[in-house]
């Protein structure tokens, strides 16, 4: 019976424990004290390289079980070697501290750690000859006997697994050279797998030629430890065979091979093989001819199937056929930049990587994440695929060495591929560490305490390892998503800058290709303004070759990139020799994304800030793009109005307030559709177009409250001799104006208690005829027209009435159309208490007591059928015209105002101008079903954006998609909808809209 430790002792081990690194010194120290480690229990050599490891605790487990698995005879042995060999002490320590997995295999198979004990110079840095000597040695050799030939190959290639991880954990090899070794490794595994099938299938061997073409990153040499291996395979039938025939055969052989690698049994796996990127994917045969792939290249291949190709390299079986294979499509690839849709194609692959990483994943994911790995990749890839078409150099299929090549052409700046090369050698150590502790494939982060410290000391962070290793990632991940931008543009300016002599370079036709990869469509113009705004040595020119990389590349997202760069140009033109402008742009992190986002989007808003430069202010406040409200809004317009010499002064002021607030409304509107870095895309769409009207409708209430002001002063000083009110009708009225509404209004006065009527008329007429005048002179502001059609009588009747006279009309003389348009009226500028008697008056009209009669019920139908059939322009589609078209806002907006009409009498919350609200009532009431209320909601919204969309992107109305391309995808990106996909975007409106014409059908006409 052993007696316990002294307590002296004990707590001496405990201390020392825990000075090497052990977090569980009570587990160690009852491990040590186990007979088998008697002989070094108190080693200080052995502690320090236990210590040195990436988890003490770990590391010491494995030693134990290894101690144990080896027996008697041979632990002797074992722990003597590795305290006096060094090499073999940080190699097998090393490994089992770094590795659970690695750890499980060497108490399976502990005499595998004889294999880490010398190395010879050619083991430092083996290739595939000796990993393929190593695995045929355990497969055919004596290690290979009593196991199957599969099995034997996954016990040899974890025993050659074990020197490539020492040798990666002991420092070695560096990651890149790891990464090199680990691919030497699963090309001699292939072409042992592939051995063993010709072994298993002698008559299939016979008769066929076959190709294993390596892809990804086992082709271009840079393989994880826990990677799928990607291959394409090629073959031909031997001489005198039918080609059926030896497909059929070569496609047993390959789905053999791929079984041997991938099947799990007692002795575990190696990794699946993937071939998916083979022509068709999935669906696609396994195996083709050589011409099979060829014509499948020439005719249907997509974007990234030939970006895939660039890692292409015969890998295993007939090598000759595989090199056949690579130089047959390698002349495809390099003229895969030059296809049509190839920038669209480019940036939606990325993209869809990104959107389909789960939310919660996204900040611990190392590979597919802002700032990860593929970041790098693609970005390295689409710049070889670039220039690689005219320079041979850039032709590497390593990520690295290619990014070398650029550096060394000019094609991206020396200092950021050096700094590019060091955070991707990090992410990938990162990664490759991540992987080795259970041989799992993964690129997600650990978030257990325990697996970050053991994953920051085996990268050699051993003081506050945890926090450090954090720091780190965060710094080179955020240095990937800052070089990411400036890898693709800073050579652009460096081309057109000439700062530094001798500099290697972009010339001028390489910069041109790669503004077009990248989506413009005037390169030439491009570079010109490059030139003009980053030339030079002024501190301007300074700041503007700083902030122009992130800048082009927000232009190179958008539908059209050349109008961002020009307009850019224009505003900075504009505004250059203030300053505050630049500096805003720098500083202020959303300003510069916000004005891309602005100035690439469409005319409008441009249009809008080109007339007064300075209200880029704006995008760079906190809250500067909030809309402001009616109230301020008036009262800001009436001091302006207050303050200026002379009517038309004062509603040129007025219409420069409302310019303003247009262009405030429209980059809040862009930029919420468009999302930013830090905000997403707005996706409550109705909550949008809601936001829009309101605004709209407010400062154009505004610009008539000045304009009234501006007319009345003028002639009549302080008090008109009449009250006078103007109602807002239509969109105006229900607060649902686009950018290119009409104002439709109805003036109504009274004349004041001592007036004369007929004076106190004539100055009504005049103030209306001059507030239409004042707003309709020439100006470099956007127009407000004024449109009264729908008063009594139309364009026949008086511009202006009293309100008695209104009384009148509409007691004797109204129909049903008129009593319809009324739901939309409320006062928007003037006398407050006349316009609320006017509502008064109203009201009985609109919404009848009782509801409507079905005679009047019948009008409303025939009125509309009537439009539907008259009012549609000739020509146009009526299943995309946004207003009068199938299920648009007019079939809509009708449908709601019936139910107004039937049943506001009864239900308040019909009372209302707003269409949503009137609907969100209807449904509340029980008047229309959850369905069909979602419905028509919905295609009233995406109608009422698609205009919007028209007037932001054409700079004019417009109820139809544009016809020109280029306007066709702007309004697509506007409404949600990457490049490529207008198709869809025209898919989805007419299904939307038919559906809405559906319930139309059914709640309008009742049938």
């Amino acid at each position: 019976m052993a007696l316990p430790a002294p307590q002296g002792r004990r707590s001496s081990t405990f201390t020392r424990l825990l000075r090497h690194g052990f977090t569980d010194p009570s587990a160690a120290a009852r491990l040590l004290d186990t007979p088998e480690f008697s002989p070094v229990r108190d080693d200080s050599v052995l502690l320090e390289a236990l210590g040195g490891t990436a988890d003490p605790d770990l590391a010491l487990l494995g030693l134990a079980r290894l101690v144990e698995a080896v027996g008697p005879d041979e632990q002797q042995e074992l722990l003597s070697t590795l305290v006096a060999a060094k090499p073999l002490r940080d190699r097998l320590l090393g490994v089992m501290g770094a590795s659970e997995a690695l750890a499980d295999h060497l108490a399976r198979h502990p005499a595998d750690w004889r294999s880490l004990v010398t190395y010879e110079s050619v083991d430092l840095h083996p290739t595939t000859p000796e990993f393929e000597q190593a695995l045929a040695e355990g497969i055919w050799g004596e290690r290979g006997g009593g196991r199957s030939r599969a099995d034997a190959l996954r016990v040899a290639y974890r025993r050659s697994l074990l020197g490539i991880v020492a040798r990666d954990v002991c420092g070695t090899t560096d990651v890149a050279e790891a990464a090199a070794e680990l691919a030497d490794l699963a090309t001699a595994t292939v072409r042992a797998a592939l051995q063993i099938s010709y072994e298993e299938a002698p008559g299939d061997a016979a008769v066929c030629r076959l190709a294993v073409i390596g892809m990804g990153k086992c082709g271009a040499r840079e393989l994880n430890y826990v990677s799928d291996v990607d291959v394409i395979f090629v073959a031909e039938g031997k001489e005198g065979v039918d080609e059926a025939k030896a497909l059929q055969a070569a496609t047993r052989l390959a789905s053999r091979m791929m079984r041997v690698c991938s099947d799990v049994t007692i002795e575990g796996t190696i990794w699946p093989v993937d071939a998916n990127l083979r022509p068709e994917g999935r669906n696609g045969p396994l195996v083709r001819t050589l011409s099979s792939h060829l014509a499948y290249y020439q005719r249907w291949a997509k974007t990234w199937e030939f970006q895939a190709l660039l890692k292409a390299r015969p890998m295993a079986g007939d090598l000759d056929l595989g090199q056949a294979y690579v130089d047959a499509l390698s002349p495809m690839v390099w003229q895969a930049a030059e296809r049509e849709n190839f920038v669209a194609d480019v940036r939606q692959m990325r993209r869809r990587v990104i959107d389909n990483i789960p939310a919660d994943r996204v900040e611990r994911e190392l590979k597919l994440g802002p700032g990860g790995l593929r970041d790098v990749e693609f970005a390295v890839q689409l710049l070889q695929l670039v220039h690689g078409r005219s320079d041979h150099t850039l032709r590497s299929a390593s990520t690295l060495d290619a990014l070398a090549a650029l550096a060394a052409g000019g094609y991206v700046g020396r200092q950021d591929a050096a700094a590019l090369d060091t955070a991707y050698r990090f992410l990938r150590a990162l990664e490759h560490r991540i992987q080795l502790f259970r041989m799992r494939r993964t690129h997600l982060m650990p978030e257990e305490e325990t697996d970050l410290r053991r994953l920051a000391r085996s990268l050699g962070l051993f003081t506050e390892p945890v926090d450090t290793l954090r720091k780190e990632w965060k710094w080179h991940a955020r240095e990937v998503r800052r070089l990411h931008e400036k890898l693709f543009y800073r050579p652009l300016l460096d081309a057109v800058a000439h700062l530094e002599p001798g500099e290697t370079r972009l010339s001028a036709k390489a910069a041109g290709h790669r503004l077009e990869a990248l989506g413009y469509a005037d390169p030439a113009a491009a570079l010109r303004h490059l030139e003009a705004l980053a030339s030079g040595v002024t501190r301007k020119a300074a700041i503007q070759r700083t902030l122009l990389p992130v800048l082009l590349a927000w232009f190179a997202d958008s539908a059209d990139p050349d109008a961002g760069l020009l307009n850019f140009r224009k505003v900075s033109d504009a505004l250059g020799k203030t300053p505050w402008y630049l500096r805003l742009l720098r500083d202020e992190g959303a300003a510069a994304e916000n004005l891309a986002r602005v100035l690439s989007a469409g005319r409008l808003a441009p249009d809008l800030l080109l007339r007064a430069p300075e209200a880029v202010a704006l995008l760079g406040a906190t809250d500067g793009l909030k809309p402001r409200g009616r109230s301020a809004l008036e009262q800001e317009v009436l001091a302006a109005v207050g303050r200026a010499e002379g009517a038309e002064a004062a509603v040129a002021v007025a219409r420069g307030v409302r310019r303003r607030e247009l262009f405030r409304t429209a980059a809040l509107d862009v930029i919420g559709a468009y999302g930013t870095e830090g905000k997403p895309a707005e996706q409550d769409h109705g909550h949008a177009i809601d936001a829009v009207g309101s605004a709209v409708s407010d400062l154009n209430a505004a610009t008539l409250a000045g304009a009234l002001r501006a007319a009345v002063r003028e002639q009549w000083g302080d008090t008109l001799p009449t009250r006078f009110t103007v109602i807002g009708m239509g969109r105006f009225g229900g607060r649902e104006m686009g950018y290119g509404s009409d104002a439709d209004v109805l003036f109504v006065h009274e004349p004041r208690e001592d007036a004369d009527e007929q004076e106190a008329a004539k100055a009504a007429h005049a103030v209306a005829n001059e507030m239409r005048r004042l707003l309709q002179l020439p100006s470099a502001d956007p127009p407000l027209p004024i449109d009264a059609d729908l008063r009594p009588e139309g364009r026949s009747g008086p511009l202006v009435r009293t309100l008695a006279s209104y009384a009148a009309y509409y007691r004797r003389w109204s129909l049903v159309w008129e009593a319809q348009a009324l739901l939309r009226a409320e006062p928007v500028a003037g006398d407050d208490d006349l316009g609320r008697r006017f509502v008064d008056l109203i009201d009985p009209l609109r919404y009848p007591a009782e509801g409507l009669g079905e005679d009047a019920v019948r009008e409303i139908r025939r009125l509309k059928a009537r439009m539907e059939s008259e009012r549609l322009p000739r020509g146009a589609d009526p299943t995309t015209h946004a207003k009068l078209g199938r299920g648009g806002l007019s079939d809509v907006e009708w449908t709601v105002q019936l139910l107004q009409m039937r049943y506001g009498w009864e239900i308040p919350g019909l009372r209302t101008t707003r269409t949503r609200e009137a609907l969100a009532a209807a449904h509340a009431a029980g008047l229309i079903g959850t369905e069909d209320a979602q419905i028509l909601d919905e295609a009233w919204v995406l109608a009422a954006r698609v205009r919007n969309a028209v007037m932001l992107v054409r700079g004019r109305p417009g109820d139809t998609f544009p016809a020109d391309g280029r306007e066709l995808a702007a309004v697509g990106r506007y409404l949600g909808y990457e490049e490529g996909h207008v198709g869809d975007m025209l898919d989805d409106y007419r299904r939307i809209t038919r559906r809405a014409r559906a319930v139309v059908e059914e709640l309008f006409y009742e049938g």
